[in-house]
């Protein structure tokens, strides 16, 4: 029987795995990648790097060579593994050792890059590029040590300071960034401790650190709800977060006794609402805003409770916290007109009118000029010991009394000192008399016009306080003092009418 020709199939498999043709294509795969990444084609490099390890993974240097790839990708931790892979393979690849070092420098591990520079000395004490980089290692260290104690000492700008050397160094180590982005927080300056924990959330959505850091700007921006809700998503990340716990448990506290301050105000529970405000302070002393904003309700319950300089006093703190702060300039102003403080209260509603022209604003700061207007003149209702709103009959009264009390000749046994102090203020009785008892003097005055000033003064001869005494009293002449008793034994004390 002839032979029958029969088609057998290639073993191609076993043609592909021959050595030497896997190691002559490898090699043709790693010089591709060599041309690309000349051109800085970085992506087509990686890519026939990879082909090289697939054809031959047991070659170090085509993991040296993807690891270079990486790192100019910045794929910092891809590259990381490929370098280790690479002095797995060889102990004696520099280049491996080298790259392992640069790569752990730059996402900041300073302790693994010195060890990895010491490796690459041992082989080549001379090598400039190992030196410079343990160097830089030291540095690194360096700045983690004085970073952490400007932590502990809550120098947060001086961690801010350190963070930025060290980011220098190791651009890629979210460790870094996340420690500046908090103090930021802490410093107030949150558009860039967000700006920065949103960059490693864009590219690590899962990062409890970054989302405790986003947590942390809103909870100090005052925006409660939001805060909690990104402490809550970082410890679903990360249960054992205890930053993010501690902030988290304060928040909640926060904006509970807040609210409970307010339901007692409007309640009209001035003591409980003062009490719940300060408990509320001492929560958290480094949130600024929110506790900006209990000083002020403190201040207002404050008000409430007639506690005028208190209330001065938690303006100027909430003030101090948050300098832009309108509604607690505006609370201060008023409780210094309120204590005739009026040159302050001006200064108050005058930062206010420059921050806010509104048309309110501009009325209050002209209601108060007017007030310390009037405060430099002499006060006549403090002259003869009535409010702004006496009636015509209280101020006779009041005039009756004070001109009885002052009167030149009550006191003409006295010290020469005390006459003309005392004969003053018999004068400065009647100017008060003169002026509160004629009605469109009244009403010019109440206005805040200065009444001495526009008729020259009450020394001219138009006025005289005998002759206003005399005219309110009946006429009484010839000096003497009116009313004095007629009985040689009357005492000093029978001077005077009783009036009830």
């Amino acid at each position: 029987m002839a032979a029958v020709d029969i088609d057998v199939p290639v073993d191609t498999e076993s043609n592909f795995c021959n050595p030497d043709d896997l190691e002559r294509e490898a090699e043709g795969f790693k010089e591709q990648g060599n041309a690309f990444y000349s051109k800085k084609d970085y992506s087509e490099a990686f890519n026939y790097y990879t082909k090289a390890i697939d054809a031959s993974p047991r070659n170090a240097s085509y993991y040296g060579n993807r690891a270079a790839t990486l790192m100019m990708l910045f794929r910092f931790r891809e590259a990381l593994e490929d370098s280790q892979q690479a002095v797995r393979l060889d102990d004696l690849f520099m280049k491996g050792h080298l790259r392992e070092g640069k790569c752990h420098l730059i996402l900041g591990n300073a302790m693994a890059a010195s060890r990895c520079f010491q490796k690459v000395l041992e082989l080549e004490p001379s090598n400039r590029d190992a030196q410079q980089e343990f160097k830089n290692a030291t540095t690194l260290l360096e700045f983690e040590r004085m970073a952490e104690f400007g932590f502990e000492k809550r120098d947060f700008r001086k961690v801010v300071y350190c963070m930025d050397r060290a980011l220098a160094l190791a651009s890629a180590c979210h460790r870094f960034k996340i420690l500046k982005a908090e103090c930021l927080a802490l410093l107030g300056r949150y558009p860039e401790a967000q700006s920065v924990a949103s960059d490693i959330l864009r590219m690590d959505s899962t990062n409890a650190d970054a989302l405790y850091v986003r947590g942390l700007c809103l909870y100090y921006e005052d925006c409660i709800d939001k805060a909690v809700q990104f402490f809550v998503q970082a410890l679903r990340m990360a249960p054992d977060h205890e930053k993010a716990r501690l902030a988290c448990r304060n928040a909640k506290a926060l904006k509970a006794k807040k609210e409970e301050g307010n339901l007692a105000f409007k309640m009209n529970n001035y003591e409980a609402a003062y009490r719940l405000y300060t408990e509320a302070l001492a929560i958290d002393p480094n949130n600024i805003k929110t506790n900006a904003k209990l000083y002020c309700n403190r201040a207002t319950a404050g008000t409430k409770l007639k506690r005028l300089n208190q209330a001065i006093d938690d303006c100027s703190s909430a003030i101090k916290l948050d300098e832009t702060y309108i509604k607690a300039y505006l609370r201060r102003a008023k409780c210094y007109m309120d204590t005739e403080l009026y040159e302050e209260g001006v200064r108050d509603y005058e930062k206010v009118y420059q921050t806010e022209k509104t048309t309110e604003h501009k009325h209050l700061l002209k209601a108060a000029q007017l007030e310390l207007k009037k405060s430099k003149r002499k006060d006549y209702y403090k002259v003869l010991g009535v409010g702004k709103n006496a009636t015509d009959d209280e101020i006779k009264k009041a005039y009756r009394k004070r001109a009885l009390m002052h009167h030149p000749d009550r006191h003409s046994a006295a010290t020469t000192e005390v006459q003309k102090e005392e004969e003053k203020k018999f004068k400065e009785v009647g100017e008060a008399f003169t002026v509160l008892s004629d009605p469109k003097k009244k009403v010019r005055y109440d206005n805040g016009h200065d009444l001495e000033e526009e008729c020259g003064g009450f020394d001219g001869g138009d006025f005289d306080a005998n002759n206003i005494f005399r005219a309110f009293f009946g006429g009484h002449g010839g000096g003497g003092f009116p009313f004095e008793s007629q009985n040689s034994d009357a005492g000093p004390g029978n001077f005077f009418f009783q009036f009830g």
